[in-house]
């Protein structure tokens, strides 16, 4: 079992923010990729690119986020985060760590692993980019799997549904 600080799997940075075809992924993960148009102004790439490094898809959708290592909220590579959902009493915490930044003219995001305690595990991607067109897109990119010990493994299969539901709001937070 895992030590609560360290990430629940082993293929760190497999959700490959920084390029535009995503290779091959590691066996045993649940898939998930999407995307869908923001806009096509200056205005909106720049509107998008500083949402999506202060967590806006996420906040958006839900969910707080708060550091977990004493720094900012703005996105860092190796920085760590707990994010909550739900109310109160029932909320859920997930440990997370930024395991990916990409910052380009063109193309700006990250990636986020689950550490031990996260209901399940994987990574999931959230980058903004334009094509050639000057189109702005919000990417969503995810491995997921039971995690790996822990009460949370018995749920997965709900835990599957409840994430088609969240993913439909992150593809909606920046529009």
């Amino acid at each position: 079992m895992g030590d609560g600080t360290s990430l629940s799997y082993p293929a760190r940075g497999a959700t490959s923010p920084d390029t535009p075809l995503w290779p091959a992924s590691p066996p045993g993960y649940r898939r998930y990729e999407k995307t869908v148009t923001l806009g096509h102004s200056d205005g909106t790439w720049a509107a998008a690119r500083d949402a999506v490094v202060r967590w806006e898809v996420k906040r958006r959708s839900g969910f707080s986020v708060a550091p977990a290592d004493g720094g900012g909220l703005r996105v860092r590579s190796g920085g760590r985060y707990t994010i909550t959902a739900g109310p109160g009493r029932f909320s859920v915490r997930e440990p997370v760590e930024v395991v990916a930044v990409v910052e380009t003219a063109n193309r700006c995001g990250f990636a986020y692993g689950t550490r031990w305690g996260h209901p399940v595990s994987g990574e999931e991607a959230f980058v903004v980019h334009r094509d050639d067109d000057g189109r702005v897109l919000l990417t969503l990119r995810s491995l997921t799997r039971a995690a790996p010990a822990g009460p949370w493994r018995y749920l997965f299969p709900v835990l599957l549904l409840v994430q088609l539901g969240v993913r439909a709001r992150y593809l909606r937070a920046l529009r």
